[in-house]
C-alpha cells in the first residue's frame, strides 16, 4: 500500500477540520466524506472535491477508502466504527470513543476480532512535554506514587451551548464538561498516573442554562492505597490545566506549557524512616526534563495511523488505551449523580442503566437561533 486512502464521517465541525489537514499529510489521501446534513454535506463535497455519502454506511461499502475517521457526535462513534471494522477498514475515533465503557468495550474487541488498526484522537499526547512526562514515568522515577492530581478550567459561554439543540444533553451528548472538554486531559491523567480503583464523584450544573453538568469533581482510591483528586469545570477564566503526580522518589508537574521534575534521590518514606532529624525533609532537587521537538497534533496522529497501517508503527493511541479516561469520566458521572462511590473497572451494567435513565429524563431543546457550526478558534492542528 502506497497511501492510504480516508473517509471522514461527520464534516459539521470537526470533521471538515480534520479534511483540511490531510492534504498535508503525505502517506494518506482524503477520497469521501460523510454526513446526515445536506448543507454540511455539500459545503465538504465543494471544499474538498470529494464524493460525498449522506449516510455512514454508503461510505463505509463504496470501495473509495481504506480507514475512517469519526467525527460524528458522540453516542455514534460506536456503531459507526464497529460498521467500519467489520466492513475491514481501520478506524480513528473522534474523543470520546464512547460515552459508555460497555460501547467502548465492544469497538475494543471488534477491532481485535477484525484485526483493523484502532485508534483515538487523543492528539495531544503527541506534545513534546508530555511524551518527556511519560517517558519520566515509564522509567520508574517517580517510584511508587502517592497522590496525583488533575485540575483543568475552561470557559464556556451561554451562547456556546445554544449553539446546538444537541449540545449539553443527555440525548446528544451524554455528559457536559466530562464528555466534552474533559476527555483529552482524562486521558493523559490516566496514562500517566493509571486507573484508580474507586471513585467518589461530585457534579453540578453551576452557572449554565444546561440539564448536564458544567463541573464536575472527586476523590480517587488508587490500588496501592495512593490518592487522587480530580476537578473540571467550564466555569474559570482564564483556562488552566495541570496534572501533578508525587512518587516516593520525586514529584512531577506537567501544565499546558511545562513539564517540570524534581528528584527525591533517598525516598520519601526512606528518609523519614532512617532520619533522627525532628525537622529535617527529603532532599528535592529540580532536574531539566529534556524536550524533543516533533510533530504534533491531530495531523500526528493520522499519520501515525497510516503509519501503523503500511509498517506496522507502534500507535500513540490505540482504542485499547483510550478507555481508560472514559472509565474514569462515567464513574465521576454516576458517582456524581447518585450520591455513592462507584468502584473502577464500572460496572458496566449499572452505568448503561445510569444513562438510559438520564437520557428518559432528557428534555427537548429548542434551538434559540441557527444551529452555528463553527471550530473552536483555539484549535491545534
Amino acid at each position: 500500500m502506497e497511501i492510504v486512502r480516508f473517509g471522514v464521517i461527520g464534516v459539521g465541525s470537526m470533521g471538515s477540520q480534520h479534511c483540511r489537514n490531510m492534504p498535508g499529510i503525505e502517506e494518506v489521501q482524503l477520497t469521501a466524506v460523510a454526513d446526515t446534513s445536506p448543507e454540511a454535506l455539500k459545503a465538504a463535497t465543494d471544499a474538498f472535491d470529494v464524493p460525498g455519502f449522506d449516510n455512514a454506511s454508503d461510505l463505509i461499502n463504496s470501495g473509495l477508502c481504506d480507514a475512517v475517521l469519526v467525527a460524528t457526535p458522540h453516542y455514534f462513534h460506536p456503531p459507526i466504527a464497529i460498521e467500519a471494522m467489520r466492513a475491514g477498514l481501520h478506524v480513528i475515533s473522534e474523543k470520546p470513543m464512547a460515552v459508555q465503557v460497555s460501547a467502548a468495550d465492544e469497538m475494543i474487541r471488534t477491532a481485535k476480532e477484525t484485526g483493523v488498526v484502532f485508534a483515538v484522537m487523543f492528539n495531544q499526547r503527541t506534545s513534546p512535554m508530555v511524551q518527556a512526562a511519560r517517558k519520566i514515568v515509564a522509567e520508574g522515577r517517580l517510584g511508587p506514587l502517592y497522590r496525583t492530581l488533575l485540575v483543568e478550567g475552561w470557559f464556556r459561554s451561554q451562547a456556546y451551548y445554544n449553539s446546538a439543540t444537541w449540545r449539553a444533553t443527555w440525548r446528544g451528548e451524554g455528559g457536559g464538561v466530562l464528555m466534552n472538554q474533559a476527555p483529552h486531559w482524562l486521558d493523559l491523567f490516566t496514562w500517566l498516573g493509571g486507573i484508580p480503583s474507586r471513585v467518589y464523584g461530585r457534579v453540578m450544573t453551576r452557572q449554565h442554562d444546561i440539564e448536564v453538568e458544567d463541573e464536575a469533581s472527586a476523590i480517587l482510591e488508587y490500588p496501592n492505597g495512593a490518592t487522587g483528586y480530580v476537578h473540571e469545570s467550564v466555569n474559570e477564566a482564564p483556562a488552566s490545566s495541570r496534572i501533578e503526580l508525587l512518587g516516593e522518589y520525586g514529584k512531577l508537574v506537567l501544565e499546558k506549557n511545562s513539564v517540570r521534575f524534581w528528584e527525591v534521590p533517598e525516598g520519601v518514606r526512606a528518609y523519614s524512616d532512617s532520619s533522627t532529624e525532628m525537622w529535617g525533609s527529603p532532599k528535592a532537587t529540580e532536574v531539566e526534563v529534556p524536550i524533543e521537538p516533533h510533530e504534533t497534533g491531530h495531523a500526528a496522529i493520522v499519520r501515525n495511523v497510516a503509519r501503523a497501517i503500511m509498517y506496522g508503527e507502534p500507535l500513540i493511541s490505540p482504542g485499547v488505551e483510550g478507555i481508560a479516561g472514559l472509565e474514569l469520566a462515567d464513574a465521576m458521572l454516576m458517582s456524581g449523580f447518585t450520591g455513592k462511590p462507584v468502584d473502577v473497572p464500572v460496572d458496566r451494567a449499572a452505568f448503561d442503566a445510569f444513562i438510559e435513565t438520564k437520557k428518559a429524563e432528557s428534555r427537548e431543546k429548542r434551538a434559540t437561533g441557527p444551529t452555528i457550526v463553527q471550530t473552536d478558534p483555539n484549535f491545534r492542528r
